[in-house]
């Protein structure tokens, strides 16, 4: 018997997506709540988050069998609270608000959504990745330590640790 082979894609999210990324968020946002990490609170992210992501072509989703697992945004950087720490590169995409349902957590989903990242800038001529995360989130911790993420400093005006990848060598 053959095995079928799941139909896998991480692709720009459309309008449509936004209210499922949103109920995906609310799931996370409670699991993370039950593990004892507060790292969105109230309604954070939600649907306008989402949706001001999606307006700047930011907004992307992990796919499989036409089944949302995750979402991601990645933008270029423009965070005032980034400002605190020193990086080491000026052209780097961000990635915000990444998260996969937790029935398919522990499977490489966070890693497949980051090196998509990766590999957007380097295309688009980014010369580095950032990222950021609570000072609690041991997992996501140490899931960036595993792609060489560099720990930059506390931004302690949002409370979260700074992450950095550089792509490519700046000229």
């Amino acid at each position: 018997m053959q095995r079928m082979e799941l139909k896998k894609l991480i692709r720009i999210a459309n309008l449509e997506d936004i209210q499922i990324i949103s109920d995906i968020a609310v799931i996370v946002r409670k699991s993370m709540l039950n593990d004892g990490l507060n790292q969105w609170l109230g309604d954070y992210p939600a649907y306008q988050d989402f949706h001001k992501d999606f307006l700047k072509d930011g907004l992307f989703v992990l796919e499989e069998d036409n089944q949302i697992l995750g979402s991601l945004s990645i933008l270029p950087e423009d965070d005032l609270a980034y400002l605190e720490v020193h990086w080491e590169s000026d052209k780097a995409l961000v990635i915000h608000r990444i998260f996969a349902n937790p029935l398919f957590q522990g499977k490489g989903k966070g890693k497949e959504m980051i090196n998509y990242a990766i590999q957007k800038g380097q295309k688009e001529g980014f010369t580095a990745i950032k990222i950021d995360t609570h000072p609690d989130n041991i997992k996501m911790q140490k899931m960036l330590k595993s792609l060489n993420f560099v720990y930059r400093g506390y931004l302690s005006s949002i409370n979260r640790l700074a992450y950095e990848l550089k792509i490519v060598e700046e000229k």
